[in-house]
């Protein structure tokens, strides 16, 4: 090895210093665009500029659709459209269904938004584009004009006006008030950034209070065995991974909602996985430490803690990614010691540990991401090098970024609407539950989450049969358990249409459903609930592909809780239901909920 001449040595120092003043000034831009590369925000702006440019043939179209759009607005602000009865058809978007906006001017302004607002959906679109830029170009347009649409501002609000003259301006004197508290929330934050407001819904006292132990504990993952309230339990105990993004007791809240209270009370014996809370000195934590510490370590604790060879397994969000990915390194180790060709490594040991698989179940799960969602604005190779040089700073990907994130995903319904309703109507905010759940934020190490964005997001290495385990290539059509996969109707974060894509990779039983909802509601979503509906069909091994929009007109509708369809399908895959096993006492480390779920921090 050479060693460094003292030429070298200066210039070394001088790249590195110049490095660091890149990285200052390159993080620098980066607060200024909300976490976002202003580079990736540049390079689609200017894709779409310059396609545009060149496109005289479009440019006279989009004048034609303007003058078209104007001449349309004018006439519907004047005449409102009627139904067969002649009355006013209602507003098929929820901002402006007050009756208030089909009145002079603000029927004049409701119709000039929506008519800019079309115009500008037509506008991006330009042939030519990349599809990454085509959809940031895209999405970046309705944030805007959700930014300035007339009912987020006062004097443009007639609703908001209306309600003022009815209170005699008390609504307007709330909603400052409502203003003020959270300004005065936010300075706080600022100033004392290591002090937490207390949550709403008290853990262990109002949530995450079905009565369990924990039983098992690594460095990453305390593992939740539920007492059982039945006199008999089916012989497979169920393990639900959730989501590393989220603490576990979302499927946990309250005693009406809580879907682990649920399928303890159907005779389940309910494992749960509560994941660590990182910290900076977790940084070096990958991916491969999710799956093993995670995902197979809890499988093999189940099976000795239940004394049982077979477990249904259930994973929502990233967990059921993980999941899944655990699921298809199983099945491979089961074909390959078939064809005797496994051996003896260290790695085939480990996943002889593991109990067989009598079910998957997926909930909100991606497993192709070719088609993420909104979740792709933030996934390009710009936009992963400034979110490394963010993490590598602390250590960890924060629990407020992470936040930020999702929220800026949906900012129609989780600010601009909540702002119009808390400001300038003058409503209260009620706590409850799920949004409690939501303020209790997460933390995620640098190295797995950068792993993750690059392996899964980027590169879509497990449905390509690009992932590795252990340093085995794996292909989800080694999973060959009986699959429940669940979408939701409106969700932001797994689109169903790409979790449905798992017909695509697999070639067993899948049994699929689309849930009216979100991400979280459409998955918290209780027998009992008013207004909650259900879509399911299942497609036998062999049977081939159905296109989702087929899948879609085919597939009848319940109307209630799906969970009531989950709990049929478990039935119909278990075992004669026996006496609960017993929890060993020496195997109690405390009660649920745990310590894991209780760690929490500012950012």
């Amino acid at each position: 090895m050479e060693k460094p001449t003292k030429s070298s040595v200066p210039f070394e120092r001088q790249r590195e210093a110049t490095q660091a003043l890149d990285e200052t000034f390159h993080g620098f831009l980066t607060r200024r665009t909300m976490g976002l590369s202003p580079i990736a925000l540049a390079l689609a702006a200017a894709d779409w500029a310059m396609h545009l440019a060149a496109s005289p043939g479009r440019q006279m179209v989009l004048g034609q659709r303007a003058l078209a759009l104007a001449q349309q607005a004018m006439a519907s602000a004047v005449n409102p459209p009627m139904d067969e009865n002649g009355q006013p058809i209602a507003d098929n978007d929820n901002r402006f269904i007050d009756a208030s906006w089909r009145q002079w001017p603000f029927s004049a302004l409701k119709e000039g938004y929506k008519a800019n607002s079309a115009w500008w959906r037509e506008a991006v679109q330009v042939d030519g584009m990349s599809r990454h830029h085509s959809h940031m170009v895209e999405f970046f347009n309705r944030q805007i004009m959700d930014t300035f649409t007339p009912s987020n501002w006062l004097l443009t609000n007639p609703e908001a006006l209306n309600k003022a003259q009815e209170t005699q301006g008390q609504s307007l004197l709330q909603g400052y008030q409502h203003f003020s508290e959270d300004l005065r929330k936010a300075e706080t934050a600022r100033s004392t950034p290591d002090v937490l407001e207390p949550l709403a819904f008290e853990v262990g006292k109002d949530v995450a209070i079905t009565p369990g132990k924990v039983v098992y504990r690594n460095h990453l993952i305390e593992l939740i065995q539920y007492t059982p309230t039945t006199d008999k339990v089916y012989p497979e105990p169920l393990l639900i991974v959730p989501s590393c993004i989220m603490k576990y007791y979302i499927l946990d809240l309250s005693q009406s909602n809580s879907m682990v209270k649920y399928l303890v009370g159907q005779g389940y014996t309910v494992f749960i996985i509560s994941w660590r809370n990182p910290d900076a000195s977790d940084r070096d934590l990958g991916m491969q430490d999710y799956l093993q510490m995670g995902v197979m370590d809890a499988l093999a604790a189940v099976k000795e803690r239940a004394g049982a060879p077979r477990v249904h397994a259930l994973g929502y969000c990233l967990g059921g990614t993980f999941l899944s990915i655990v699921a298809a390194a199983m099945g491979r180790h089961t074909r390959m010691a078939q064809n005797q060709t496994a051996g003896r490594r260290a790695e085939d040991r480990a996943m002889e540990r593991l109990p067989e698989l009598a079910s998957v179940t997926l909930l909100a799960a991606q497993t192709d991401f070719s088609e993420p969602g909104e979740m792709g604005v933030f996934i390009d190779d710009e936009q992963l090098k400034t979110l490394r040089q963010q993490m590598d700073l602390k250590g960890y990907l924060s629990g407020s970024a992470m936040a930020g994130s999702f929220q800026f995903l949906n900012m129609r319904e989780l600010v601009f609407t909540r702002n119009t309703r808390r400001y300038l109507l003058g409503q209260e905010e009620a706590d409850f539950d799920l949004m409690s759940w939501n303020s209790d934020l997460t933390r995620l190490p640098a190295r797995m989450h950068s792993e993750y964005l690059s392996s899964l997001f980027l590169n879509n290495a497990l449905a390509t049969g690009k992932y590795r385990v252990a340093g085995q290539g794996i292909a989800l059509m080694d999973i060959h358990a009986p699959m429940l996969v669940v979408g939701t109707t409106r969700d932001h974060v797994s689109p169903w249409r790409s979790v449905y894509k798992i017909h695509l990779q697999t070639d067993t039983h899948v049994t699929f459903v689309l849930a009216a909802g979100g991400h979280n509601a459409g998955i918290v979503s209780e027998p009992g609930r008013p207004r909650r509906s259900y879509q399911i069909n299942s497609i036998e091994d062999n049977q081939g592909w159905v296109e989702p929009d087929e899948w879609l007109a085919s597939a009848p509708t319940r109307q209630g809780s799906w969970w009531e369809a989950m709990d049929a399908w478990l039935k119909e895959r278990s075992g004669k239901p026996v006496a609960p096993p017993a929890i060993d006492p020496a195997h109690v480390l405390c009660d649920a909920p745990g310590e894991y779920v209780m760690v929490r921090y500012a950012d």
